[in-house]
């Protein structure tokens, strides 16, 4: 999908189309996750750090990533990815590899060409966004057709072309090939996959080590022999999140450690699973990360068991110094809950209650802790006169917001205090599909990143 974030960010709000929108993290360390075409221009990019894209581009919209809807929208697009074949292999939300030719569903070059025509318009219909699709003979080949069809376009490498077309590209081009490895290479001389073919393969296991070397000199060569594997069922469910300042305050680490359970829960009741290990992750002020994790007798998608679990494990790690990162994850996972494990978690609390001499406050005594309402830049809002809107900022006590939707004309903006009655948190509205016109192209975006492309390996 081409700069997928952005792409939606703009469909899902009028007055941001045609204008430069990047979404990503907004505080101190935040980064970019994708910018949209507009942005592209100024030279933002995705991994970018959020300070030097607001530097390069000022007037752009910031927004904050809204990863429900993108997941709603990436389903819509794999299941059109299966309706082609039972072998899709998804990369990320936006990217996947699909197997043409196992299905059937290519068998020359006119017939993958055909898919992936009818492929681009069935998204477009279905979302109202544009994917760029690339077709080869292989993995490799097919993402790097992706790249080169990008925005919004199709590529076909035909068979018996592609030691031409890979000669003179960049060595970061083949697959491994990052900064460092980039380096090293272009330290030896090596800046292009023709030069990496020259060099042999010899000479690249002594640079880059056994493994890495074959694999490159392959890749040089224009052969990749990795199936399109299909989708593996999911091995755990986190979440984490990184602070903008250190938490030096071991009570706040204990209450993000809670709430971070609560989110991890949610997320895999959503899903319809359980599990029996919990995991905490934890990155300090260093950049040192501890991971510990405690198995349960049996499966749990109870958010009491998780949270006691990730409180227990947390206090066996030193916080001292700070802590940067936080993260909760539960895995060994199952589609069934072991009832009795919750019953008994309850009545092992009953009785170290009890054993403590502890008592629960009755409920009038408890004091009444009222929680400050987050206005977070890009996400829904409902106002009860205005309707649906979306938050274009907050600060000072007031918050900004946007009311259009999807289908709507561009709207307008009023401010209201934060803890206005009227507003609240809303669920996004689903956009409105536009029906391709001719052949399905139309005004796209770039790439996402290092790659964020439907890709459709076939023929």
């Amino acid at each position: 999908m081409d700069a997928f974030y952005a792409s939606v960010e703009q469909a899902s709000k009028p007055s941001l189309r045609g204008k430069a929108v990047i979404v990503g993290g907004l505080g101190p360390r935040g980064v970019v996750a994708t910018a949209s075409y507009e942005a592209r221009v100024f030279g933002v990019h995705s991994a970018m750090p959020m300070a030097q894209a607001r530097r390069l581009a000022p007037n752009a919209a910031y927004l904050v990533p809204r990863f429900g809807i993108y997941r709603e929208i990436s389903d819509q697009v794999m299941g059109l990815l299966r309706e082609l074949s039972p072998l899709v292999e998804p990369l990320s939300l936006d990217e996947a590899f699909v197997d043409l030719e196992a299905a059937g569903a290519a068998w020359d070059e006119q017939s993958a060409r055909l898919v992936g025509a009818k492929l681009r318009a069935d998204i477009r219909a279905a979302t109202g966004l544009a994917g760029s699709v690339g077709l080869a003979a292989s993995k490799m080949l097919a993402k790097i057709a992706s790249e080169e069809a990008k925005p919004d376009g199709l590529v076909l490498i035909e068979p018996g072309t592609e030691r031409a077309l890979l000669g003179p590209m960049s060595v970061r081009t083949l697959p491994g090939v990052g900064p460092a490895t980039g380096d090293h290479l272009r330290r030896a001389g090596i800046h292009t996959v023709d030069e990496i073919a020259e060099a042999g393969e010899d000479e690249l296991v002594r640079l880059l080590g056994k493994a890495h070397g074959h694999a490159l000199y392959a890749m040089a060569l224009a052969h990749d022999e990795r199936p399109v594997v299909a989708e593996r069922e999911a091995k755990s469910v986190s979440v984490e999140d990184t602070y903008d300042v250190d938490i030096h305050d071991r009570v706040r680490v204990g209450l993000e450690v809670q709430r971070l359970a609560d989110r991890c829960v949610r997320r895999l009741r959503g899903a319809g699973l359980s599990g029996r290990t919990i995991v905490l992750k934890v990155r300090r002020y260093d950049f040192s990360t501890l991971t510990r994790s405690e198995t349960l007798r049996g499966p749990t998608d109870d958010p009491a068991v998780v949270r006691e679990a990730a409180a227990r494990l947390l206090d066996a790690v030193d916080t001292t110094g700070g802590v940067r990162l936080l993260g909760v994850g539960v895995s060994g996972l199952a589609d069934y809950t072991q009832e009795d494990l919750f019953a008994q978690a309850a009545g092992e609390r009953v009785e170290q209650a009890a054993e403590e001499g502890d008592r629960e406050e009755p409920a009038e005594e408890r004091e009444v802790v009222p929680v400050e309402r987050r206005w977070v830049a890009g996400h829904d809002v409902r106002h009860v006169e205005y309707g649906h809107g979306w938050v274009q900022g907050s600060g000072l006590g007031r918050v900004t917001v946007r009311f259009e939707t999807p289908g709507s004309e561009p709207g307008r903006v009023r401010t209201f205090r934060v803890d206005d009655p009227g507003l609240e948190v809303a669920e996004p509205l689903p956009l409105v599909a536009r029906r391709p016109e001719g052949s399905g192209a139309g005004t796209g975006a770039g790439d996402e990143g290092s790659g964020v492309a439907p890709v459709v390996p076939g023929a």
